[in-house]
């Protein structure tokens, strides 16, 4: 996935909406933030009280002994007090500030994270999960950098730079001030300048960043299917290809970088020499003290130290910036499905399901599905057959309302599906897919997940129910067993029973059996179809078929072709029309004898 990064420019309106955007959060916390704002302000003061103190303290040096005794012990206990003071209110601005931070990171993370699971199927299989993860992530990050450089970096430096032109307009002459804020404005024009025209390598540098991540990620997830055709040379490749380029983009960042600091480094030099040179002068002439020379060298150590980091902070500021726009850009994405504001949840009596007149498409050019029309009645089961791309699948997305229709209605007990709440429709129906993915997670959360809330003593009833409980106390962590990814340390058979076992739990209204034993040995298969029999007892079932010998007791059969429902009707009517579905059977059969005479 390629992100396009904006056009490098100073802060702007887009950068100031983005800001405001984390108001509200902040607001949530008005009262921690306004004592952190108390302390920061402290800790500036009694920084700035520590060049006071050290002035008088050597000018106390020049004075009678009895004075010394007694004038300077008492400015090195203040000053001691000072710096305790300094350290003090940064350490407690911190401890209450830091749940704010986290407190606002954890609240966007998960509306983000919230708001993702309501994005449709659509936004789903166009992105790249690696991508988005790593924009949540840049996002949070940001955040905290956002929070951590403006209000406890940026602000305190800008703070401290007034108070000390201040000091030095009103304690000394104009020239001073003139000096420490033309300097300090010149840094900081020449910061931003720079730092804008190498902004470029870093946003190629994290741009590429997510290039190769994305590619990582998606090879690992299909570790299996690159282990099956031998390409780990060839996924190495391609992912080194994009650490080569990665690599350019981060040296000419460093070098650029280096170019910056040398450019600081030489505007701080001459600054700090012009203002030394004019203090040095002043105590030869007797217009200043020696104390006066030392306030003024740690007046300007402290404030040309923070602005040592100002393009590292500015260039922060304006990634984080960007990575924040990028998350709150997922929080905009557009919500296909949405429940109706008076959303009702559905009450589902017998479980009836109608297909009425239902057209799709998921591009308007290439419409799916064509007018089809058709019932499930109460505790019947309804198969569906056809070839690939026939819009059989479809069905069942729009039957959990992934999408909604284009055209037609679909209505469960008499109740259009767009009129109820999501929940309440999905809590209804349960599916057993043709390609069980399950959690990285042990055997018996995946069972759970089914009913998150069930019992342990229900969780094992259902395994028992779906013939795996047997195979998993047979193993040497019962079940605690983790599964691995996508559930691949586990066979196809044990995989299906899994899902038979969480369907159970869930105790759906209404099935769909999605292809599921498709992808199953004809052994398996035939244990996995009894057990399928036992669960669809009594319930109102959908099953999407491939192999029409186990859809053969179906109380309907819809032979499906470019998204029209082309024949209908029991297993034994269909032969005898001699059509679509006879062929297949035909087919179907003959590929099993060869099958059997290899065997």
């Amino acid at each position: 996935m390629r992100h396009h990064a904006a056009k490098d420019s100073p802060p702007g309106p887009a950068d100031w909406r983005t800001l405001m955007k984390l108001q509200p959060y902040l607001w949530l916390h008005r009262w921690r933030f306004s004592f952190a704002v108390l302390f920061l302000i402290g800790a500036k003061l009694s920084t700035i009280g520590v060049p006071i103190l050290l002035k008088h303290i050597v000018d106390g040096l020049d004075i009678s002994k009895h004075a010394v005794l007694v004038l300077p012990a008492a400015l090195i206990v203040g000053y001691g007090m000072l710096r305790l003071a300094t350290t003090l209110f940064t350490d407690l601005r911190d401890m209450i500030f830091a749940k704010v931070t986290q407190g606002i990171i954890r609240q966007v993370s998960i509306e983000s994270f919230r708001h993702l699971h309501n994005l449709s199927l659509r936004f789903h299989l166009e992105r790249q999960t690696g991508g988005v993860t790593r924009d949540i992530d840049r996002g949070s990050q940001g955040i905290s950098s956002i929070i951590n450089y403006l209000l406890f970096r940026i602000l305190p430096t800008l703070m401290e730079i007034a108070l000390v032109g201040g000091i030095l307009l009103v304690q000394f002459d104009w020239v001073f001030a003139l000096i420490t804020v033309g300097v300090v404005l010149f840094y900081i024009v020449t910061t931003v300048a720079i730092t804008e025209w190498r902004t470029k390598y870093r946003r190629k540098m994290n741009e590429l960043d997510s290039i190769a991540t994305t590619r990582a990620v998606d090879s690992l997830i299909n570790y299996e299917t690159v282990k099956y055709f031998g390409n780990e040379k060839f996924e190495t490749e391609r992912y080194n290809t994009s650490m080569e380029k990665w690599q350019e983009a981060a040296v000419q960042s460093q070098n650029s970088l280096s170019l910056l600091n040398t450019v600081q480094a030489f505007i701080i030099a001459t600054g700090v020499t012009m203002i030394l040179w004019r203090a040095a002068a002043g105590v030869a002439s007797g217009h200043l003290s020696l104390g006066d020379l030392v306030m003024i060298n740690a007046f300007l150590i402290q404030i040309f130290m923070p602005l040592n980091f100002l393009g590292v902070m500015y260039r922060e500021i304006k990634q984080s910036l960007t990575d924040i726009e990028r998350m709150f850009k997922l929080l905009t994405q557009n919500i296909e499905v949405r429940d109706k504001p008076d959303a009702a949840t559905l009450e589902v009596s017998s479980g009836e399901v109608k297909f009425e007149n239902v057209s799709f498409a998921y591009d308007p050019e290439r419409p799916i599905l064509n007018e089809v029309d058709f019932e499930i009645p109460a505790g019947r089961n309804i198969a569906v057959v056809g070839a690939s791309g026939s819009g059989k699948s479809t069905l069942v997305r729009l039957l959990f309302r992934f999408y909604d229709v284009t055209g037609g209605t679909i209505r469960i007990d008499g109740q259009d599906i767009r009129d109820v709440s999501q929940e309440s429709l999905r809590a209804a129906i349960g599916i057993v897919p043709q390609d069980t993915v399950l959690f990285n997670d042990t055997l018996y959360y995946n069972i759970a997940y089914g009913r998150p809330d069930a019992t342990r003593q229900q969780v094992e009833e259902v395994a028992r129910a779906a013939h795996i409980q047997h195979f998993i106390e047979s193993l040497p962590k019962k079940w605690d067993t983790v599964v691995g990814e996508r559930g691949l340390k586990l066979s196809g058979g044990e995989k299906q029973r899994v899902a038979i076992a969480r369907t159970l739990l869930k105790n759906p209204a209404i099935l769909v059996l999605d292809e599921a034993t498709s992808a199953l040995d004809s052994k398996t298969e035939k244990i996995i179809q009894a057990e399928l029999r036992e669960v669809m007892k009594n319930r109102t079932s959908l099953t999407i078929a491939h192999r029409l010998s186990t859809i053969i007791d179906a109380d309907e059969i819809l032979v499906m072709e470019a998204g029209r429902i082309i024949e209908r009707g029991r297993h034994e009517f269909l032969l005898a029309l001699e059509g679509h579905y006879a062929r297949m059977w035909e087919m179907q059969q003959q590929q099993a004898i060869k099958e059997q005479e290899a065997a």
